[in-house]
């Protein structure tokens, strides 16, 4: 029988030693995904403050050529045919016998020599004695569609040329491993046509220091834009067996890019214990436990944190770039005793990354159950099933598909049951644990890092595990109800009035990111602060007026070495920093905080500092706290972070609001204060809103359009205060309607004055979403925005695309083959160059509906003027601008001849979310189109239309 091309035949003298600064990524073939990166990576970091150690790799030939020269490869294909690899027990024993067949065939002398010699090269190359690693590379190891990750074994701090030989046998036979053949399997690989290589690499001293592993991408929601960087003490294997609950950064990539070094986000994790060498030949490695002052720190400080993560940038730049698109990573990190901090391997992701970035499934809780345990969320599902408790392997065999594997941790062996898992909790682990990493693979929810879930879950329990809500998964005792909802994200209409999106939750950023949204009209602080934060402000800027008692409660909240008033202000910036990073550069308001007396009174320490009062609801909240002395310096720590996000961290997209401001001079005494404090209107571009939510906001929006830049209606308070009821009374419920004629014309007055005024104008409550017919009286108005929460976002979409004119609805029947002209408006009115804003807005800006103005200069068209011209303008700047100073030259205009075909105008406009247009006749300007116009004919046109047989 000819020998197969990947059984080869035996070469003398075969070279089977490649140093890492020969390889590259064209060597796949030869040394496996793994160490081809790792010489790749050594090329691109070169000696900087990251690089890769050294070391040289043992080729794939050499699996090859042993086993040829053992004849072991019908022994292989006899043992490995015709069994069921879903019988665990029967798949144990044969990988059992093959790995006996392949560490007996790579024993030959030739091959020993080779090693030997390359690796006493190695340690002569350095100073002292040399500590090695010996890790598998398999042939078709780390490419984009495949990931053996764990699957092969590893061994480290070798320190003898015997110990590096034997660990490379053991390499080369867990090739069969029983996780190793069961992915093969699953996969499509033929266990014969992937061959294994080894690199051997200087070890870094981890064990004294930290180590960890950085996604390029948020490994949960796929979101690209930022680094997540893990870490915990000592070896990375701790981390990767799911040991323990590692650290957390994130970094934000744009704002990065633009010069700003600041982390984003970060998690103190657990930490329980580090791995460690044991001395001694190829020694064991130590489970110890972390000293408790080390785990109140994190393991990294900012400065390491940005390093990784631009060196993790410059890594996912060069693959994308070589890939030709888009290559997220996944690499590991460490650092030495000495602090330097060195790459150990990179890879590409290959679960997330692979997604189909138009499909979104929707997973929400729809009843409710008694919370059991919580950690780290792993996907975005939810599952309901019996709890399996599974404290050694012997356990497994009791499992069966479609229950709760609950254990202390996992290990590759445990594969074949986590695919036929319901959902997996472990009490630890990060989100680049083992279990993490093939539990997202097979897309089974997983929470991991739940501290004790194996024993407060016993066996046969029914549990519901969610890990819908966020970074934080949680386990509900019995069957709680849940749906799903999928979308196809492009299929969603894209209405004119931007829809936005209402936010909480910073750990939801992420994922709502990925909906059509315009952004977010209201991020509420109040979320952070009662429950990611949980001290009162003023408690955390004053410590001292609290007792001992509030001061160790407040000690054990925070949990790290840390001042109280620090705490506050990162963990706010923070929270508020990771919705406006996942939303750049679109708007993001994030609304000061709104609570009322009882509900700060809630906080750590704050019944030292909240007055009882009767009626909270109307009482000492919102704008008038602020600027006063029994809140003034807890409203500072707010302004600390909230500038920290625009300055430190570069969000510059970021937008704040004041809520429940009454009075216009209250308005002027917050804006001072919060200029004070280094939030400056106008400054660096900041923009302040004010809530729409009082009727003598409404009353007096003259006045108020003075002070703010835009409006937003809180309908709940406004409908509370219109109608006189209370909207937390479950006895007076029945009077609370956001359709009464008279909340109605509060609403109408509010948008028609905020336009008079040439200030934007939105709606943040949940009315539209509730009530449809509110989307289409507000979108009737002219409404700037809708904010809704994003499970009401998909049918808010359809709701004002169907308010608008609708997606279809007959367009292309009654607009086809008739020319734009036919539709425009005829009157043109306009307007000198040499005009000044403020006479603009006073006199001309609300006069038509077209809200668009031609700018003349000499008789010359230039240019067009639209409101958002104006508002790009500082409010003080209006007197001393002119129109033909903001206007946007004509080139840049939409224009269109008045013969082009008006339904192929309408699809542009709305492809460009362009809501008018102006129509030129051979140069001269004829007349204006608006996107209305269009739609009032349309729907005019359906008026008479037959009704449909």
């Amino acid at each position: 029988m000819p020998t197969r091309s990947h059984e080869p035949a035996p070469r003398s003298a075969q070279a089977y030693i490649r140093p890492f600064d020969s390889l590259g990524l064209a060597d796949v073939p030869l040394v496996g995904g793994k160490t081809a990166s790792l010489g790749e990576l050594r090329g691109l970091l070169g000696s900087g403050p990251i690089t890769v150690p050294d070391g040289f790799a043992v080729t794939a030939d050499a699996y090859r050529d042993a086993l040829t020269e053992a004849d072991a490869w019908p022994k292989l294909r006899a043992l490995l045919a015709d069994f069921d690899p879903a019988d665990v027990a029967e798949l144990s024993r044969r990988a059992a016998r093959a790995r006996e067949i392949v560490y007996a065939a790579t024993g030959g002398a030739a091959l020993r020599d080779q090693i030997a010699s390359a690796f006493q090269s190695l340690a002569a190359s350095g100073d002292g004695p040399i500590s090695v690693a010996v890790r598998s590379s398999a042939t078709a190891e780390d490419l984009p569609t495949a990931s053996f990750a764990g699957q092969h074994d590893s061994f480290l701090h070798l320190r003898d040329e015997d110990a590096v030989v034997d660990a490379c046998r053991r390499c080369f036979a867990s090739l069969f491993t029983d996780r190793a053949i069961g992915y093969r399997v699953n996969n499509g690989f033929d266990h014969f046509k992937v061959a294994l290589s080894i690199a051997v690499m200087r070890m870094v001293g981890a064990d004294e220091a930290a180590s960890g592993v950085i996604f390029t991408l948020d490994p949960e929601s796929g979101f690209p834009d930022v680094v997540l960087v893990t870490g915990a003490y000592g070896l990375g294997e701790g981390i990767v067996q799911g040991l323990v609950d590692p650290d957390e950064f994130y970094v934000h990539k744009p704002t990065y890019r633009e010069g700003h070094r600041a982390v984003l986000h970060r998690r103190l994790g657990a930490k329980q214990v580090r791995l460690a060498w044991r001395a001694g030949r190829g020694g064991p490695i130590r489970t110890l436990r972390t000293p408790v002052d080390l785990r109140r720190r994190f393991c990294l400080g900012d400065a390491d944190v940005l390093a990784l993560a631009g060196a993790a940038m410059v890594i996912e730049a060069h693959y994308s770039e070589r890939a030709g698109g888009p290559m997220p990573m996944d690499i590991e990190w460490a650092r030495d005793a000495d602090g330097r901090l060195y790459v150990v391997q990179a890879r590409p992701e290959t679960v997330v990354s692979r997604r189909a970035a138009d499909e979104m499934i929707t997973w929400r809780l729809t009843g409710t159950g008694d919370l059991l345990v919580s950690g780290n969320a792993v996907g975005e599902k939810i599952a309901t099933g019996p709890v399996r408790l599974v404290r050694t392997a012997r356990d497994l065999e009791a499992f069966r598909p479609g229950e709760i594997l609950v254990s202390v941790s996992t290990s590759p062996d445990w594969d074949p049951v986590i695919k036929v898992a319901a959902a997996v909790v472990t009490d630890r682990g990060g989100r680049t644990c083992h279990a993490a990493i093939v539990a997202r693979e097979l897309g089974t929810p997983a929470v991991v890092g739940a501290g004790d879930a194996t024993r407060r879950l016993v066996d046969g329990q029914i549990v519901t595990v969610s890990c819908a809500e966020g970074e934080t998964g949680r386990v509900y005792a019995g069957a709680v109800p849940f749906e799903t909802e999928q979308l196809s994200l492009s299929s969603l209409p894209r209405p004119e009035t931007p829809v936005m999106l209402n936010l909480a939750h910073p750990d939801m950023a992420l994922r709502a990111a990925r909906l059509p949204s315009a952004g977010v009209g209201l991020a509420r602080l109040e979320f952070i602060i009662g429950e990611q934060i949980g001290l009162h402000p003023m408690a955390a800027a004053h410590p001292e007026r609290t007792s001992p008692k509030v001061q160790a409660a407040m000690a054990r909240r925070i949990g790290e070495d840390i001042s109280p008033r620090e705490f506050f202000v990162r963990r706010l910036a923070e929270g508020v920093g990771l919705i406006a990073a996942a939303f750049y550069p679109r708007p993001v308001i994030a609304r000061l905080s709104d609570f009322k007396t009882n509900e700060y009174a809630r906080l750590v320490g704050g019944k030292a500092f909240e007055p009882a009062e009767e009626n909270p609801m109307i009482g000492f909240r919102g704008a008038a706290r602020y600027d006063h002395p029994l809140y003034a310096d807890g409203f500072a720590l707010e302004c600390e972070a909230l500038a920290r996000v625009r300055g430190d961290m570069g969000l510059t997209n970021l937008r704040l609001m004041v809520p429940f401001c009454r009075r216009v001079e209250e308005g002027r005494a917050v804006l001072d204060a919060m200029a004070r404090r280094g939030l400056k209107r106008g400054e660096n571009g900041l923009e302040v809103y004010v809530m729409c939510e009082i009727p003598n906001n409404v009353l007096c929006i003259d006045a108020f359009s003075e002070l703010f830049d835009g409006f937003s209606i809180g309908s709940n308070d406004l409908t509370q205060l219109v109608l006189g009821v209370d909207r937390d009374s479950e006895v007076v419920a029945f009077d609370f309607d956001e359709r009464d004629p008279g909340v109605l014309e509060m609403l109408r007055l509010a948008v028609e004055g905020a336009q008079r005024n040439g200030r934007p104008v939105g709606i943040c409550g949940e009315a539209p979403a509730t009530w449809p017919e509110i989307a289409t009286f507000l979108v009737g108005l002219g409404v700037d925005s809708i904010s809704v929460n994003p499970d009401s976002l998909p049918r808010t979409l359809r709701t004002v695309a169907k308010a608008e004119g609708g997606d279809h609805g007959g367009a292309r029947r009654h607009l086809a083959g008739r020319p734009i002209g036919d539709f425009m408006s005829h009157r043109v009115e306009t307007t000198p160059s040499d005009m000044g804003l403020e006479a603009f807005v006073r006199h001309r800006l609300a006069a038509t509906r077209h809200g668009v103005y031609p700018v003349v200069e000499l008789d010359r068209l230039i240019g067009v003027v639209e409101r958002a011209d104006i508002l790009r303008t500082p409010r003080e700047r209006w007197a001393r601008t002119t129109l033909g100073e903001v206007c946007t030259p004509l080139d840049e205009a939409l224009v269109v001849a008045p013969d082009e075909d008006a339904f192929a105008v309408l699809e542009r406009m709305r492809s460009e979310r362009r809501p008018r247009l102006l129509v030129l006749d051979r140069g001269t300007l004829v007349g204006i189109v608006t996107l209305d116009d269009l739609l009032e004919r349309l729907a005019l046109a359906r008026q008479f239309e037959p009704e449909p047989v």
